[in-house]
C-alpha cells in the first residue's frame, strides 16, 4: 500500500457501513449527566443521554446544515431516532456487498459472485441494526423483501458496467478519515475506496445507489468528495489527482480532478459554516429552511414549519458577545 495514506486513518468495525440513516461518524458526544448514576440500567432500558456541543464535522453532517440548521439540531444534539428507509438500507447493502467483494481473489470477482454476496451481508445487517427488519414488517408472504433485494442485485449488476473489478486492488476500502485543521476544527468521515496507482497518485471513490444530478446540481454532489480531498491533503500532504463518483441508480461516472485551490475554497466554506454552527449552537437559534426536501423529513411532528414544537434545548443558551466564536474551535473534543 502507498504510504501517502496507509495511517490516514482507522477502519470502522464491520457492521458499520454508512448510508443507514445518521451517519456513523460521531459529531456530538454523549455522555452521561454528571454525579448521577445510569437510568434504566436495572430495567434493561437504555440511559439517559446528555447532550454537549458538537465536536466535529463530517459531509452528512454539512450538509444537513447547508440544507437545514433545525435538522441539523435534530441530528446531532437533539439525536432525534429516524425510521430507516429502503432507499438508504438498500444502499447501506449494496456497499457492503462492494466492499467485501474485494476479499476475493481478482479472477473471482464476478457479477454472480458479487450477487450472492447479498443474502449473506443481509442477514450480517439484520443482525448489526435489528431496526432495518422493520421495514418488511408487514410482509409476512416477503414478496417487497424479495423484490428489494431483487433491485440490490440490480444496483450491484451495473457496477460491473462501470468498473472491472478484477483490475482493481483498492488501498482501502470503508477507510475513517480524521483531521484536525490549525483552527482547531476537526474533520472526520469514511471514504468508499481509495486507489493508489503504480506513480503514488491516488483516487477516491464513492458509491451512490441513487441517480446522478443533473448537471446545474453537479457542484453539490461533488462537495462531498472534496471534503475527502480536504481531509487527505491535510493529513498527508497530498492532493488527490481523482474524486469519482459511481451512480449505480443511472449507470453514470461523474469525476473531477481537484487543485489546491480548490481544496482550500472548501476549508474556508468549512470554516464559515462552523462558525455559523458555533453561533447557532450557543444562542440555541435553529431555524428550519423549507425546501422540497421537508417532505421526506422525520421531523415534521417536531418541525414548527408543520406546526410541530421543538424539544426543549438540551445546551445551556447565552447571547453570544461580539466576536466571541472564535474561528473553527468549539466546545469540547
Amino acid at each position: 500500500m502507498d504510504s501517502s495514506i496507509e495511517d490516514a486513518g482507522t477502519l470502522p468495525p464491520e457492521g458499520v457501513p454508512p448510508e443507514a440513516g445518521v451517519a456513523p461518524e460521531v459529531e456530538a458526544a454523549v455522555v452521561m449527566a454528571p454525579g448521577e448514576a445510569p437510568v434504566g440500567v436495572a430495567d434493561g432500558s437504555a440511559p439517559e443521554r446528555v447532550a454537549v456541543a458538537p465536536a466535529s464535522l463530517s459531509p452528512s453532517r454539512a450538509s444537513d446544515f447547508m440544507q437545514c440548521p433545525l435538522l441539523y439540531r435534530f441530528r446531532v444534539i437533539d439525536r432525534l431516532p429516524e425510521k430507516p428507509s429502503e432507499a438508504a438500507t438498500r444502499g447501506t447493502l449494496v456497499h457492503a456487498v462492494l466492499e467485501r467483494l474485494f476479499d476475493a481473489p481478482a479472477v473471482e470477482r464476478t457479477a454472480p459472485q458479487a450477487k450472492a454476496l447479498i443474502p449473506g451481508q443481509w442477514d450480517r445487517l439484520r443482525e448489526s441494526r435489528p431496526e432495518v427488519g422493520e421495514l418488511f414488517a408487514d410482509d409476512p408472504e416477503g414478496e417487497r423483501l424479495a423484490r428489494w433485494l431483487g433491485e440490490a442485485e440490480r444496483l450491484v449488476e451495473r457496477w460491473f458496467t462501470l468498473e472491472n473489478p478484477s483490475r482493481l486492488e483498492p488501498a482501502e476500502r470503508e477507510l475513517f478519515v480524521e483531521a484536525e485543521l490549525e483552527s482547531g476544527l476537526c474533520l472526520r468521515g469514511i471514504i468508499d475506496r481509495v486507489d493508489v496507482a503504480p506513480t503514488g497518485e491516488v483516487r477516491i471513490v464513492d458509491y451512490k445507489t441513487g441517480k446522478a444530478p443533473r448537471p446545474e446540481y453537479a457542484e453539490g454532489a461533488l462537495f462531498q468528495m472534496k471534503f475527502y480531498a480536504l481531509v487527505v491533503w491535510r493529513l498527508k500532504n497530498v492532493v488527490p489527482r481523482r474524486l469519482q463518483l459511481v451512480y449505480l441508480g443511472s449507470g453514470d461516472v461523474l469525476t473531477y480532478d481537484p487543485v489546491l485551490a480548490d481544496l482550500e475554497r472548501v476549508e474556508r466554506k468549512l470554516l464559515a459554516l462552523w462558525e455559523a454552527i458555533a453561533q447557532a449552537t450557543e444562542t440555541g437559534e435553529w431555524r428550519p429552511r423549507p425546501t422540497k426536501l421537508c417532505g421526506w423529513c422525520d421531523h415534521q411532528a417536531h418541525c414548527p414549519e408543520f406546526g410541530g414544537t421543538p424539544p426543549p434545548y438540551p445546551l445551556p443558551v447565552r447571547a453570544p458577545e461580539s466576536g466571541s466564536v472564535s474561528q473553527g474551535r468549539m466546545g469540547p473534543d
